[in-house]
């Protein structure tokens, strides 16, 4: 499993210089779709569990596998080539607000092992497709206080954050990711201890594979919410050597437009990646927002157009059919240029 695992990481990068690779949507939004109640997140495991957990969409990778998997598969028959683990919140941080930071290894495991089993079904020798984990944020911030009246509180520390990310990322590898995502990032000190235990866990396992880190821009300044600009962003986490570096969430794709162009700017030898929200939240819609699949792709063609991405695939909000029509928009046009990065002189 895991030589196989390197063999895909090593054709990623040569992937991703001939032509823009696809990641996939939104798996709230799918999972949304299903209006599932209390009693069929808990299924029959947790019949008798002391707490509510609906919204816990990590769980259901434990009790409705079947429905994961046939998200993923959703997405891989839109043209995916990059399908996101169900782990956006599977932390032992985010778990301890369900009483379930025991199963975060668990969720983590399974969850690849749905999305391996998914891209395995669609890969081809031809296109061969990929299992991302996913690292989200947690609830708790490391650099920014929870009570407005004093400044210098903190509800995580560094070694917390580390300790549930290096949890979360072996049982990532293990379960047959081929990538690691840290992504909607709003506090790069969170980030970093994403970043360490990742590369705490590569030196302990001997193996390595492609990193994507991407941060989230809150509003029109143009900063995440811990208050660095996108350049200053990638500054702090380039020593990472990712693969790709990106913006996602948050945003529609015309107002992250500028932030992608700054990013493509100062990540001259990197990927770029992007994955906006499908337009700005509306309640009155299906998904919960503006954008339709064809305003959606059109935007981020244009991106592509100006030569800006190499990933694209969309955050909240989008669908299958939103990643379709991203799938046909960008199909003729080549991905952004670039020298070779760090991971690629490694890896060759």
């Amino acid at each position: 499993m895991r030589d196989l695992a390197y063999t895909r990481a090593q054709a990623l990068p040569g992937l991703l210089r001939q032509r823009i690779a696809i990641l996939d949507g939104a798996m709230g939004t799918m999972i949304q779709r299903f209006k599932l109640d209390e009693a069929q997140y808990r299924g029959e495991r947790f019949k008798d569990f002391h707490k509510d957990v609906k919204g816990n969409n990590e769980l259901l990778s434990l009790t409705r596998p079947d429905l994961i998997g046939d998200i993923h598969k959703g997405y891989l028959a839109a043209g995916a080539d990059l399908i996101e683990t169900n782990t956006f919140g599977a932390t032992t941080v985010a778990q301890a607000d369900y009483d379930m930071a025991h199963l975060a290894a668990e969720m983590n495991l399974q969850s690849a092992r749905l999305a391996r089993a998914a891209c395995d079904q669609y890969s081809t020798p031809e296109h061969p497709r990929y299992v991302v984990g996913a690292l989200g944020p947690t609830p708790k911030t490391a650099s920014i206080s929870p009570d407005v009246n004093d400044p210098g509180a903190r509800n995580t520390s560094f070694e917390e954050l580390r300790a549930a990310y290096y949890e979360q990322v072996q049982a990532l590898v293990e379960g047959g990711s081929d990538v690691l995502l840290v992504e909607t990032i709003f506090d790069t000190l969170n980030a970093k201890a994403a970043l360490f235990a990742i590369d705490e866990y590569f030196e302990a396992s001997g193996q390595r594979l492609p990193l994507i880190i991407s941060g989230t821009v809150t509003d029109a300044s143009g900063r995440i919410l811990s208050g660095q600009t996108v350049s200053a962003f990638w500054h702090s986490v380039r020593h990472a050597q990712p693969l790709a570096i990106g913006l996602n969430c948050a945003l529609g794709a015309a107002l992250m437009r500028p932030y992608i162009q700054e990013l493509a700017r100062v990540a001259g030898d990197t990927f770029i990646s992007c994955y906006p929200n499908a337009g700005l939240p509306n309640p009155m819609s299906e998904t919960g927002f503006d954008e339709t699949p064809e305003v959606t792709s059109r935007l981020l063609r244009e991106f592509a157009e100006q030569g800006l991405v190499n990933i694209v695939g969309g955050c909240c909000g989008t669908t299958p059919e939103h990643i379709g029509a991203i799938h046909q928009a960008v199909r003729p046009l080549s991905p952004r240029g670039l020298g070779a990065g760090p991971f690629y002189r490694e890896a060759a």
